[in-house]
């Protein structure tokens, strides 16, 4: 009999990959289909077809009458499309190469974008169209217009922004084949970027997985100069590319649609102002940035490198290595279980469910989607489903990344519950906070069992690895972003040497001059390995949630026990409210820039301080910091 050598690897990688005991961790598709070729799929193309051609006949010029009827059928039909969209994005994900997965993802796209575009574009136009005497008055007689009115006005918002009718359709019909084509190819591009190495064939996740964890400074430098110059051979060019196909497409689209920034789209999103997203930068600048030059010179005096050099930035520090075991999955999994149980019995049962009904998939396969995320959605029948993908290699970062992960699905499952497809994300910075706010519940887990044993060492190496990681999430995104608004403010085509520049420029803007912590020899094309770009100005949210969740999370104390159901609450909510109106019982105002800085203070200067103190502790000569001051107090002085 045939065997599929594909097939012969897979189930060798399988075996080799429970050494971490993650083989039980795969995913169950079966809310979705049997398989790509389940017959159901074509039927279920059919059946939403129909629905949406019927959409069009019953409601089109109808709305003022028939609103509510018109959003119970549009919660339907998106239900639909969640499942035919989702399983193939799913599926796509565990195995990248698969070409009769990526065709039948194409294709099918292509027929329901059409479809969406011809019979379901007019429900916008007459939404944001009505009067709002009249949608007042559907609002006090009919309870799905109610239930639905947060989602109605924030429609409304848009009412100055849209075009015409027609061109919307014609920009929807044409979207799948713009510039979501190049991302999509992108990323079958970075999955087969190979990199030789020590005699072995790498993938770009594993020649990452070098500069963390390998202890040979020599070696990652190596690592590091053969990633760029591979990535500067084509693939730069074609990122380049991709990205003046974004930026140029956005920036027609933003001008006939009369947006004053290239920012204003996300912030919107966000549901946030301008001023807020400045404030963030702002405080990330001027109070982030010293911060984290005063961590890498802690990390190079721990590594006994004066100056570092890019290469040892994410490095493990060898003299806290000890003797860490690998982390077995199923240890990792309880941990994170324990950790959320003990906050709240009901966001662990959620977990529990994860695993027990196969929405996660952690095994690590070649041409498997190399990052981490989750997926949300809500199916038919009002049925919320969450899916975590991850690569678990038994590292502490992997367990954060499982409880950062789950975070998200417990968020997707409870406001997916409360709110229905149609109202069940929230705005899109708030999106992060659930996922950092689990992360946070498991460092505070480790932290708490070290502090108990009594080990110092192992205690500082958390405390550095918990800084690094957040130097990462707030300041390395705010660089991106930084890169972004550059990119966006040329207004014109940039070549990949322009692009090198400007890369290099924000870099340094936020971590120092050359020379002053960093040596930057060989990071000149890492930008183009960096998929977030193609979702512009959505980065500036991992450092929004972070710094927000870190002051959401230091209001546990104050709150007391009534924390857990206001959380719970703010979870529920989705976006059935602004991100204002989420954060008032919390007592929380993203306005001014107090907030930010001391989001800062909490997130990374007190634990600095805290390993500052352990180094001295341990016998390192450390030199003392002047504390960070809030901007209310530089102004008072």
């Amino acid at each position: 009999m045939f065997k599929n050598p594909q097939t012969r690897r897979i189930k060798k990688m399988d075996k080799k990959s429970d050494k971490y005991g993650v083989k039980k961790a795969r995913w169950n598709l079966g809310c979705f289909y049997k398989d790509i070729n389940d017959s159901q799929i074509d039927a279920d193309i059919q059946l939403v077809l129909v629905m949406m051609k019927n959409f069009y006949t019953d409601y089109k010029g109808q709305l003022s009458t028939k609103l509510g009827l018109a959003l119970v059928d549009y919660d339907k039909i998106n239900c639909l499309l969640n499942k035919l969209y989702c399983f193939l994005s799913l599926k796509h994900n565990l195995d990248i190469s698969d070409t009769p997965v990526s065709a039948k993802s194409n294709n099918v796209s292509r027929v329901l974008q059409k479809a969406t575009s011809e019979y379901l574009t007019f429900f916008d136009f007459e939404v944001v169209s009505m009067e709002e005497e009249i949608i007042d008055q559907l609002t006090v007689i009919d309870a799905v217009v109610a239930k639905y009115r947060p989602m109605i006005n924030d429609m409304r918002l848009e009412k100055s922004h849209m075009l015409s009718e027609e061109v919307e359709i014609a920009l929807n019909k044409r979207s799948s084949f713009g510039s979501e084509t190049w991302s999509e190819f992108f990323g079958v591009m970075e999955a087969n970027l190979k990199f030789d190495f020590c005699h072995r064939q790498l993938t770009l996740a594993d020649m990452f997985y070098v500069l963390s964890n390998n202890h040979s400074a020599d070696v990652r430098a190596l690592a590091l100069k053969l990633i760029n110059d591979e990535l500067g051979k084509i693939f730069a060019a074609y990122s380049a590319q991709t990205l003046n196909v974004i930026v140029g497409e956005k920036a027609v689209e933003d001008k006939e649609r009369g947006y004053q920034s290239p920012m204003s789209v996300q912030n919107r999103s966000n549901g946030v102002s301008d001023a807020v997203v400045d404030n963030l930068h702002i405080a990330t600048k001027m109070f982030a940035s010293p911060l984290v030059k005063r961590y890498y010179r802690l990390k190079g005096l721990l590594m006994n490198i004066p100056t570092l050099r890019w290469s040892d930035r994410n490095a493990s520090i060898s003299c806290l290595k000890g003797k860490d075991k690998k982390i077995s999955f199923n240890q990792a999994f309880n941990l994170v279980v324990s950790a959320y149980n003990d906050f709240s019995p009901t966001l662990a049962g959620l977990v529990v469910t994860m695993l027990k009904d196969g929405r996660i998939d952690a095994v690590a396969m070649p041409n498997k989607h190399t990052g981490a995320f989750n997926l949300s959605t809500v199916l038919p029948g009002n049925y919320p489903v969450s899916f975590t993908l991850m690569n678990y290699r038994g590292s502490g970062r992997d367990v954060m990344t499982l409880a950062h992960e789950l975070g998200h699905s417990v968020h997707g499952l409870l406001s997916g519950a409360a709110q229905g497809t149609l109202m069940s994300h929230s705005p899109t910075a708030l999106c992060e906070t659930a996922s950092t706010f689990g992360e946070m519940l498991v460092f505070d887990r480790f932290k708490s069992e070290l502090v108990k044993s009594g080990d110092k060492k192992r205690l500082l190496k958390l405390l550095m690895e918990r800084i690094n990681d957040t130097i990462n999430t707030i300041v390395r995104q705010i660089g991106f972003s930084n890169f972004e608004r550059r990119l966006h403010g040329a207004r014109r085509w940039l070549s990949v040497h322009e692009i090198n520049s400007i890369w290099i420029e924000t870099t340094k803007s936020l971590y120092g001059q050359e020379g002053e912590v960093f040596t930057y020899e060989n990071i000149n094309h890492l930008w183009s390995t960096i998929p977030h770009f193609h979702r512009p100005f959505y980065v500036y949210g991992y450092a929004f949630a972070d710094l927000l969740t870190s002051s959401l999370y230091a209001q546990r104390a104050a709150i007391g026990s009534s924390f857990e159901p206001l959380y719970l609450d703010f979870l529920r909510a989705g976006g059935s409210k602004s991100t204002t109106d989420l954060l008032k019982p919390f007592g929380l105002n993203l306005e001014n820039l107090d907030f930010w800085v001391k989001g800062i203070k909490i997130s990374l200067e007190d634990l600095i301080i805290e390993a500052e103190n352990l180094c001295c502790e341990l016998g390192f000569d450390v030199p003392r910091s002047e504390p960070l001051l809030l901007p209310s107090s530089i102004l008072m002085s």
